[in-house]
């Protein structure tokens, strides 16, 4: 570990300065010397660079974030790691500089994906965490993703809007204007790509594998920096394209639940006659699995299948689930002695209940996966390592291994543009008069061979509907009669 004082803490900090020493115009630094409040979301701070979020934001959440924390503990040690963006190295000198200006101290994980940085953040026992981010979104995107002790995540309704505020009343406190303040916090680096996967290696018996061939697309995102370490432990063939960090993602966006993302990956699967294919999101949080013959696997299923493996050795263990999540995830939970849950979609909801009810495990549609012994965060790697062990073990193709979870025809999900989502809620839910209604997220109205939910997005004007049937047909014909009763609701 290496102890560093905070960067040139004796010299003003300029964003213009500081741009132009990486090869940025003045005219560029200039326009981001302010920022938009809208970039605080649901969930994150995300928004377009530089126009939306950008240097003085991220100085000003830096500073709005120690302060925040302060209420719990007096200078909070933060951790902080960013994903590969060409915006991200801006962004991460600018927080540090918050955060130290408010005397707390930073440890400096350097390129990490959010699932590491939540490892940091709860297995050394750090005050808060700050990862450098924008998820899955394209390359102009950046944004900040907030967790404290024990790396419980911070929402809108657990901290975010308390954090808009404070950076509101930063009014004469800009980069700019940031001079020789007396002491500062300092910045501390710290390696913990070994101890990461030390972790989630720990309970995988490498050579009981057998050498599989497996595509993994990182998208040339940070996932990228564990390609090297899994080709060392993992027996077998890693084709690994577009590992090499870009972050312009020239090859394709790093958003895995987007079908045209993984036409290559899916064409490379048959090319190398691979057993199984991986795709990751742009910060490693969400893992995407496809058969050897490329086909998708959604989330819910995947989650059936862990739930199975893991309720073997953990019978009367709780697994949760979203709401958009198959029929088959409940029927399997049961029949292996599990007690099935059904939740809200979102990482915050999720960890929040898990950690209230003591849940093992737990699933989304949108391929995010938690463990309760990974602090109850994001445990991709969990999930990779027991599917490996459960294809060594039965010999089985990956295409049979899933073939009894797909019981059932999905819709996925179909978005609605819409101007007012709760009163088109309230409408549809009075369409269905006294039919008992599950309103945990939206609604979901379940019928004796199909159901359905709609929920309003957190981010967006946009209605999301999913329908289960029991076969084709008949989901076609009711994702046409609901998508009709929305359309002339709206």
């Amino acid at each position: 570990m290496k102890i560093n004082p905070a960067p040139d803490s004796h010299v003003p900090f300029c964003p213009v300065r500081c741009s132009l020493s990486n090869g940025v115009n003045i005219e560029r630094a200039k326009a981001s010397s302010g920022f938009s409040h809208t970039i605080f979301k649901a969930y994150d701070i995300r928004g377009i660079y530089p126009t939306e979020i950008n240097e003085e934001a991220a100085y000003k959440i830096g500073r709005a974030f120690v302060q925040f924390l302060s209420k719990f503990i007096r200078h909070p040690k933060i951790v902080v790691g960013r994903d590969n963006r060409i915006s991200s190295p801006a962004l991460f000198r600018a927080l540090i500089k918050g955060i130290t200006a408010q005397k707390s101290d930073v440890v400096n994980i350097g390129l990490s994906t959010s699932p590491m940085l939540y490892f940091a953040a709860a297995h050394y026992e750090y005050d808060g965490g700050v990862q450098i981010t924008a998820s899955h979104n394209s390359f102009q995107y950046n944004g900040f993703k907030l967790v404290r002790k024990k790396a419980i995540p911070i929402s809108e309704k657990t901290g975010l809007r308390t954090i808009q505020q404070l950076t509101r009343k930063l009014q004469g406190h800009s980069l700019c204007n940031l001079g020789c303040q007396g002491s500062r916090g300092r910045i501390i680096k710290k390696e913990i790509l070994k101890d990461y996967l030390n972790f989630n290696f720990r309970e995988t018996e490498t050579w009981k594998l057998k050498p599989f061939k497996i595509v993994i697309d990182t998208a040339n995102a940070v996932p990228g920096i564990l390609i090297p370490d899994f080709k060392k432990r993992m027996p077998g063939k890693i084709y690994s394209p577009f590992k090499n960090l870009d972050g312009n993602f020239p090859n394709h966006n790093p958003d895995p639940l987007v079908k045209e993302n993984l036409k290559f990956l899916q064409e490379e699967i048959k090319r190398k006659k691979a057993d199984l294919g991986i795709a990751f999101d742009g910060d490693g949080d969400r893992i995407v699995f496809l058969d050897e013959k490329g086909n998708i696997i959604s989330g819910d299923l995947i989650c059936a299948l862990i739930s199975d493996l893991i309720l073997k050795k953990n019978p009367g263990s709780k697994i949760l689930y979203d709401i958009r999540s198959s029929n088959v995830l409940k029927e399997t939970i049961e029949k292996a002695r599990g007690i099935p849950l059904i939740g809200r979609v979102g990482h915050s909801f999720i960890k929040e209940r898990m950690r209230k009810e003591n849940i093992l495990f737990a699933g989304e549609f949108s391929s995010h996966y938690y463990h309760r012994d990974h602090y109850f965060c994001e445990a991709p790697l969990f999930v990779l390592f027991r599917i490996l062990e459960e294809l060594s073990q039965t010999g089985k193709k990956f295409s049979e291994t899933i073939k009894p979870f797909r019981k059932y025809f999905h819709s996925g999900e179909i978005n609605f543009k819409v101007r007012d989502k709760m009163e088109i809620l309230k409408k549809l839910e009075g369409s269905f008069g006294t039919r008992k209604i599950l309103k945990i997220d939206g609604l979901r109205i379940d019928f004796k061979d199909w159901w359905f939910s709609v929920r309003p997005s957190n981010t967006e004007p946009l209605l999301r509907l999913v329908i289960e049937a029991k076969t084709k047909k008949l989901m076609e014909k009711k994702k046409k009669e609901i998508s009709k009763l929305i359309q002339n609701i709206y």
